[in-house]
C-alpha cells in the first residue's frame, strides 16, 4: 500500500520525490490512502490532523484518470475524515506547476494564502486554505 501511495506522490510531485523510509514514517502521522478503479491504482491521499483547528486535506489523481470526478470523491473522503478528528479548518498545498491541482483546488472554494519556496530549493509551493461558503461561517469551517 504504502508503495502505491509512493509512487503516485512521486509521479504528482516529483519535486519532492519520497523514499519508502519517508513514506513509512509520514504513515504514522497522517492517514495515506489510495485510489482504485477496480483494481486500476488512479490517486492517493494525505489527511494531516488537525494543528491549531486547521487539518490539510491533499487529494493526488494521476493524470490519466482526471476530470472523471475521481479527485472529488478522494476530497471529500479526505474532508470528511479531517472532521471525525475535529477540524474546523481545512487547508491544502499544491506544488504551484500543477496547474490541474491548483484548478482543482479553487473549484472546491480554496484560496490561495501563501506561495514560498522550501530552503534551498526553487520549486515553488502553494498553500490554500478552504474559504468562505454558505453555511459555513467566515472560514468556511467544517
Amino acid at each position: 500500500m504504502l508503495e502505491q501511495w509512493r509512487y503516485v506522490h512521486n509521479v504528482i510531485i516529483p519535486a519532492d520525490e519520497l523514499s519508502l523510509d519517508a513514506v513509512r514514517e509520514r504513515s504514522t502521522r497522517n492517514r495515506l490512502e489510495n485510489a482504485y478503479v477496480g483494481d486500476v491504482l488512479v490517486g492517493c491521499s494525505t489527511v494531516r490532523p488537525p494543528q491549531d483547528g486547521a487539518a490539510t486535506v491533499i487529494a493526488r489523481v494521476l493524470p490519466a484518470h482526471r476530470r472523471q470526478g475521481l479527485g472529488t470523491a478522494l476530497y471529500e473522503n479526505g474532508l470528511a475524515h479531517a472532521r471525525v478528528l475535529g477540524a474546523t479548518v481545512i487547508e491544502t498545498c499544491v506544488l504551484a506547476v500543477n496547474e490541474d491541482g491548483l484548478r482543482f483546488a479553487e473549484k472546491q472554494g480554496f484560496v490561495e494564502v501563501e506561495r514560498y519556496a522550501l530552503p534551498g530549493e526553487t520549486d515553488l509551493w502553494v498553500d490554500l486554505r478552504l474559504g468562505p461558503g454558505p453555511g459555513l461561517g467566515p472560514d468556511r469551517a467544517v
